[in-house]
């Protein structure tokens, strides 16, 4: 069946407000579980609660706290939040507060899993460490979305973003658990504690609608909402959950959080794709699985949309957007090789929303990631990971990978078989974490990347600011699409494809409407014929005046060479494809790229090829095509 997708209907406002269809503000009020009585977590005098939950895991989660009894809390230097405006290093803030942040995580679920208060001094230390800073906000954030606009925090700004929200639900829970324990210390320990995340996180959420994630004061129908929603409602939740007394107040609480993760799902897509790539799907489509999660018990269970489809579609991307040993589709800022231990939070997502693909999907990335029980700041993740971890171990089912997915309004063409994963994109150039891409694609043999999309670097100030598209990584011209009269695809919601078209073993856009006006291309249909092992490659183009010779990208990597005119070979972890082209119609350049940014060598090692295949003419008119045989 032909699948067709206009993207002008990409990222389009829908009002569907799933949950606040299932409920109003009156009726939330009178359901709401007071007094911490939804938590389905042991108490911390239930000793034997504890031996269950952690189970085989407890010395080993004793361990990692044993290994901090002497830990030395770091200071984060004003230097040190000054150095992202000198220089755009976030690291340099960043490391010794997540440091920290792990340290307690870690202190925290040792002491809940042996019960003896032999880390609670300790962990004491850190509570006070940390409200004795000036904010719990990242430099980054700071410098883009606190009040001062600057990365040096300023008192009592409180800025609400990602880390200080995960800070402040950490600390919720530490509250809810040592603060008894604490007062045997010293009782202002827990006062500082609960007026600090009061202060800090509580009050600001109810009192501003101004941040941008939160989706009351922007245009919903045009400014982007992406992660930052379900991520930042889930800490705002979890924390008034466990903190709030006053029942008005939770209630204000809750409602203002269902309203922003209404306005999230009513802006992205509704096909579930993540158009931030896999490597996001841990705080998009994970978050709001855990914000659901603890939606359903603050209302004792009578609020709950694991039955929409869009909730199980984004839960599925996760599974269908996976190629093997590792690897994935990683278009825009997702690694291609993610390190990332999901695959207890899939199988939990699966069982909710009654998807046995994704629980099947889960059991298999079991085999490939290893499960971590070292505790992070996300504990009530860690928690979720304790109470589910002998079922999901035990659960074993054949996974059955798709075919053929498509996703009509992100513009996601995947498929594989016969050896082969091929997974091509359109839609438009400013998607959340955007790379300058429409109409890409990738190609994998068995699940070895052929044909790459390189990712993205280390995170610096450069990477979230208009100076964002002078990163190499970014630009469309290292991305697998042509060069049109010398111009590369311009970044902009109205640089989008047209025409797109989506079957089993075909894909085409027009991606004309990519590139700006100096390009001088009126239409530009590129199109994918995928049999087997061999993907055929067509442009067909009509230019308003050839200007400069196209170019025809393909980026790679391992040994690449020419074979001769109108072959190019290429080799990668014992995988043989060969590229071939009119040999009298193109120049093939091999061109080298070293890499020196860790976080790409790590993925790619020391070096990637482009091969730019420049045509010898210039033509106002014309097709060209090529192929990649496996």
């Amino acid at each position: 069946m032909l699948m067709l997708s206009l993207s002008l209907t990409a990222s389009a406002y829908v009002s569907r407000d799933h949950i606040q269809n299932r409920i109003g503000y009156k009726q939330l009020k009178k359901i709401l579980v007071l007094d911490r009585a939804w938590n389905p977590y042991p108490a911390y005098e239930d000793r034997e609660g504890w031996d269950r939950m952690t189970g085989e895991h407890k010395a080993e989660i004793i361990s990692y706290g044993e290994e901090l009894l002497s830990y030395r809390w770091q200071v984060v230097k004003a230097t040190d939040y000054i150095e992202f405006e000198r220089s755009g290093s976030r690291d340099v803030m960043e490391n010794p507060y997540r440091e920290n942040m792990q340290a307690i995580a870690c202190l925290f679920c040792a002491e809940l899993a042996e019960g003896k208060g032999r880390f609670v001094p300790q962990i004491a230390d850190g509570v006070f460490h940390f409200c004795e800073m000036s904010s719990w906000a990242l430099s980054a954030h700071l410098y883009k979305f606190s009040d001062a606009r600057t990365a040096m925090p300023m008192k009592d700004d409180n800025t609400l973003e990602l880390h200080q929200g995960d800070l402040s639900q950490l600390f919720a829970w530490i509250y809810h658990y040592l603060h008894e324990e604490f007062d045997k210390l010293h009782p202002e320990i827990s006062r500082r504690l609960k007026t600090e995340i009061t202060h800090r996180e509580m009050d600001p959420y109810l009192e501003r609608e101004d941040y941008w994630w939160m989706g009351f004061t922007r245009d919903r129908h045009i400014d982007m909402m992406n992660n930052w929603t379900p991520w930042c409602s889930l800490n705002a939740l979890v924390t008034f959950m466990l903190m709030e007394d006053d029942p008005d107040r939770l209630a204000r609480a809750v409602w203002k959080s269902i309203q922003s993760v209404d306005y999230y799902l009513n802006f992205i897509q509704e096909d579930g794709g993540i158009e931030e790539g896999p490597i996001y799907w841990n705080n998009a489509a994970g978050k709001l699985y855990d914000y659901l999660t603890a939606l359903k018990l603050i209302t004792g269970g009578k609020v709950s949309i694991f039955d929409v489809a869009q909730v199980r579609e984004m839960g599925e991307y996760i599974a269908k957007s996976y190629v093997g040993d590792g690897w994935v589709v990683n278009f825009a800022d997702s690694p291609a090789r993610p390190t990332f231990r999901n695959s207890a939070l899939v199988y939990r997502y699966g069982k909710a929303v009654g998807s046995e693909f994704m629980m099947t999907y889960a059991a298999l990335a079991r085999e490939v990631q290893d499960i971590s029980y070292k505790p992070s700041e996300d504990v009530f993740r860690f928690f979720e990971l304790l109470a589910y971890d002998d079922e999901f171990n035990s659960y074993e089912a054949e996974y059955v990978a798709p075919s053929y997915t498509w996703y009509p309004e992100t513009a996601f063409h995947f498929q594989q078989g016969a050896g082969m994963f091929f997974a091509a994109s359109a839609g438009h150039n400013d998607q959340s974490h955007n790379h300058n891409d429409v109409g890409t694609f990738n190609l994998y043999s068995g699940s070895v990347p052929i044909i790459i999309d390189v990712g993205v670097g280390t995170y610096t100030r450069q990477t979230f600011s208009d100076e964002r598209y002078g990163i190499w990584t970014m630009q469309s011209g290292y991305h697998n699409v042509p060069v049109i009269n010398g111009v590369n695809q311009k970044d902009g919601r109205e640089y989008e494809a047209r025409e797109v078209v989506s079957r089993q073993g075909f894909f085409s856009a027009d991606i004309a409407g990519a590139y700006p006006q100096e390009a001088g291309v009126s239409s530009w249909v590129r199109s994918y014929s995928i049999r087997k092992n061999v993907i055929e490659i067509s442009d067909s183009f009509v230019l308003d005046e050839a200007k400069a010779p196209n170019e025809i990208v393909f980026m790679t990597w391992g040994d690449v060479r020419i074979v001769k005119d109108g072959e190019v070979a290429i080799a990668v972890g014992g995988k043989d494809a060969l590229l071939t082209y009119a040999g009298d119609a193109f120049d093939a350049v091999i061109e080298p790229i070293a890499l020196e940014d860790p976080k790409i060598v790590e993925m790619w090692g020391d070096g990637i090829v482009r091969v730019r295949l420049v045509a010898q003419k210039m033509q106002k008119k014309a097709k060209y095509r090529f192929k990649i045989t496996l």
